[in-house]
């Protein structure tokens, strides 16, 4: 045998029973208390060395027993002995034995001779026992006796692990045996129930040293102290802790019910439902004052139980409470009520609401409180804390526990709405600035995808499609820098300055460097004299002309659009690369394609090919790819390039995406003519378009188109410079009336007097058409009409 093995010690019998009643092992000790050999009692039935077999003691509920047993003695007497008894539990998870021990003889006394010292330590509160230097029980004050809730006469000799079988008194020997080899004392922290107590405490266990005159180890000093209260203290400024931390990740109201519900479980509660007051409005505060019945809103609830089986209400469902129920109770009081299931508290709730009585009496719930969630003065919900697998009530400390916590979830509720509400009118905001649909023209067949940040303000990004005049359309995408309301409202100003602009046929680079004017003016008017604010933003313009088939583009610190050409494969467009708007002094330069029939062009924001996680370059490629095949539904070729870019939660930035598809008018619908100048050569003109109008059946539109080709025609002859030239155009809606000259002075419309003589073109050229005006070319200017054409009856 090992030196320390206790089955070596002779000044106390141990033997070891297997579940089955036999016994497994037998000491030195036992052999001296009742004559029996190891060779003679190991694997006989245990009840055979019992005076009166009948008598055999029931299993404790504790897993522990202890009193006086009448053994058979070797040599036929009988011998009554003092037995501790209790189950051990092996590590493999098995039936597990008991070991029963009796001290055979009290050992000589280690306590001073002095009586009032002795007493001193017998009487002291602190929970004292002493053990040699083989782990022997020396000496046990009547604290630590009441503690152990075993005689101090009967303990003297046993080790920790002969007194208890749970895993602390194991630990508690391979921390005595340390001490006793390094000569250091040690703290074991545990958790216990005292003898006579259902509640755990929670004990702090000193092991000193104990030494001779020569300071050589010769026993171990073990003293309890019951730190509970402490531990609790600490565990609830742990749970403090945890919720600053774990609740309020999100700006999103459900997910921060759902975060106060899970950090309290179990440390708190065993089952917590968040109920919440709703707003007339989204975002909005609860509408005050507050009577009963409540009908609240379930946000969020969680148990220790998996499935959470015990609610109810379901998340989203609405929850009805009366004026007996403790939620309602306590959101009319303003403050905290705690409810006992024995004292009858829930007794008028359960008499009118059959399932909720059901439920408490299933799950044993014995003990709820309720916790008003407040914030700025304002009550937005109520928390319900349940008890049932946890035996204690609630106390008042948890109370104020639950308080604080409810009272940091209640702030980031609250900011979660505001932020909502914020965000909401900064969507429509945005919403109402950008187009609601796009216009149908004969140039391009279009398609958008806008996506607001998931957890930011909403940003300022922007797309337009603006139909130009000549058939022509401009395409444009920008992107404001920042969030919020203020990227929106210039956003806002920046596409009314696009379509300003575009009105007048600038040219796309033209139109950028007006543009990028606007951008600095608005960074100073934001700005201070001394430090003008920064308006970051970038644009990308484009003009497409469906007779040339040829699109001009410019873009000022914008990504570059991909060309998907007929059957195929997506490139990007290699454009002069403008600087960002407002930085002022650098100019822009356009570029020139020609598109093949059914070119589609990709237009977007940086906010779809970059995030966090991936650069610029692997998000553009990802869009090429995912571009590879748009020969079916734009709208279609949109969701595929969304799905496959942005993830499912939402983007960090705001994403744009306009998608246009070109078609160009044929040579057919399409005429021209050199217009000599010569006033008196203006009739065989007009019998020319009335002939080209025959010859495209559109002969009711002869009256009109006659009149407005005489008027400017005439005017190009007498006040402008030739060469002039005339041109109709023509899609299945519209008739477009355009003539040219190489002079550019624009001409005005204005109200002839009566006495005047002319004067009168012009104004009964904007009577007789939908639209009309004038933009100007490299070689002078173009004044166009345009007629909408007469459905036939």
């Amino acid at each position: 045998m090992r030196p320390d093995d206790p089955f070596d010690d002779a000044v106390t019998a141990r033997a070891v029973i297997a579940a089955d009643g036999t016994l497994t092992r037998w000491s030195e000790g036992a052999r001296l208390l009742l004559g029996h050999t190891a060779e003679e009692v190991v694997g006989r039935p245990a009840v055979e060395l019992l005076a009166d077999p009948t008598g055999v003691p029931r299993p404790p509920v504790d897993a522990r027993w202890s009193g006086s047993l009448s053994l058979r003695h070797r040599g036929g007497g009988t011998v009554t002995v003092w037995v501790l008894a209790h189950q051990r539990q092996p590590a493999d998870g098995g039936p597990g034995d008991w070991l029963a021990v009796a001290p055979l003889k009290v050992t000589e006394h280690a306590l001073p001779d002095d009586p009032l010292v002795r007493r001193a330590v017998f009487q002291s509160p602190c929970a004292t026992m002493v053990f040699d230097d083989r782990l022997r029980l020396r000496g046990v004050n009547d604290a630590m006796a009441d503690l152990l809730g075993l005689p101090a006469d009967h303990l003297r000799g046993l080790r920790p692990t002969d007194i208890g079988g749970r895993p602390q008194h194991s630990e508690l020997e391979q921390h005595m045996r340390r001490v006793l080899r390094t000569g250091r004392p040690h703290d074991m922290q545990t958790h216990m129930k005292a003898t006579g107590e259902d509640r755990s405490h929670a004990w702090l266990a000193r092991l000193a040293p104990l030494t001779d005159d020569s300071g050589r180890v010769r026993g171990v000093c073990v003293t309890a102290h019951d730190f509970t209260e402490q531990f609790r203290a600490r565990e609830r400024l742990q749970l403090v802790n945890e919720a600053s931390i774990r609740i309020g990740t999100t700006l999103d109201v459900t997910r921060t019910a759902q975060e106060l519900a899970e950090v309290c479980v179990p440390a708190l509660a065993d089952f917590i439902s968040v109920d919440l007051l709703e707003p007339e409005e989204p975002g909005a505060d609860p509408a005050d004052p507050l009577i009963t019945p409540v009908s609240l809103r379930r946000a969020a609830h969680h148990s220790l139980v998996p499935g959470s089986p015990e609610p109810v209400a379901e998340v989203g469902e609405v929850v009805v409470y009366p004026a007996t129920a403790p939620q309602a109770d306590s959101l009319i009081a303003g403050h905290s009520i705690v409810a006992s299931v024995e004292s009858g508290d829930l007794d008028p709730w359960f008499a009118v609401d059959e399932v909720r009585a059901r439920q408490i009496r299933e799950f044993g719930i014995h003990s709820m409180m309720s916790v008003p969630l407040q914030a700025r003065g304002i009550t937005l919900g109520v928390a319900a804390f349940t008890r049932f697998r946890h035996p204690d009530p609630f106390t008042h400390d948890d109370v104020l526990l639950a308080e604080e916590v409810t009272a940091r979830a209640a702030v980031c509720i609250d900011n979660a709405r505001r932020y909502s509400r914020e965000r909401e009118t900064t969507l429509t905001l945005q919403r109402s600035l950008l187009p609601r649909t796009l216009p149908r023209t004969a140039a391009v067949e279009a398609a958008t995808r806008y996506r607001p940040a998931a957890r930011s303000g909403v940003g300022g990004d922007w797309f337009d499609v603006i139909p130009l005049s000549g058939m022509l359309v401009a395409m444009v995408v920008g992107d404001v820098a920042g969030q919020g309301i203020q990227a929106s409202a210039t956003m806002g100003r920046l596409r009314t300055a696009v379509r300003t602009l575009a009105d007048i046929d600038l040219a796309p680079d033209e139109l950028l460097t007006h543009l990028d004017d606007l951008a600095q003016h608005l960074s100073h008017e934001w700005g201070s004299d001394t430090s003008p604010s920064e308006v970051g933003a970038t644009c990308l313009y484009a003009v497409y002309d469906p007779v040339s088939r040829r699109c001009t583009l410019a873009r000022a610190g914008h990504p570059t659009p991909v060309l998907i050409p007929p059957g195929g494969p997506a490139r990007q467009l290699d454009l002069p690369s403008g600087p960002p708007l407002g930085t002022g002094g650098l100019p822009f330069e356009s570029a020139e394609f020609e598109l093949p029939e059914n070119t589609v062009l990709a237009f977007y924001t940086d906010g779809l090919t970059t995030s966090p996680t991936r650069k610029a370059e692997t998000g553009e490629a990802m869009l090429r790819e995912a571009l590879s095949n748009a020969s079916g539904s734009l709208d279609e070729t949109c969701d595929r390039v969304l799905h496959t870019l942005l993830p499912p939660g939402g983007t960090p930035e705001d994403a744009a995406l306009l998608l246009a598809r070109t078609h160009g008018l044929s040579a057919s619908q399409v005429a021209t003519w050199d217009i000599p100048s010569d006033p008196a050569l203006v009739a065989p003109v007009r019998k020319q378009v009335l002939d080209q109008l025959a010859d495209w059946a559109l002969t009711e539109m002869s009256f009109t188109a006659e009149l407005v080709v005489s008027e400017l025609v005439t005017n190009a002859i007498r006040y402008g410079a030739p060469p002039i030239r005339l041109r109709l155009i023509h899609d299945a809606s519209t008739l477009i009336c355009e003539v040219s000259d190489t002079n550019h002075t624009a001409p005005h419309l204005r109200r002839a007097r009566t006495w005047d003589e002319g004067g009168r073109g012009l104004l009964l050229v904007a009577q007789l058409t939908q639209r009309w005006g004038s933009r100007h070319t490299t070689d002078g200017k173009t004044i166009w009409a345009e007629m909408t054409l007469v459905d036939e009856l």
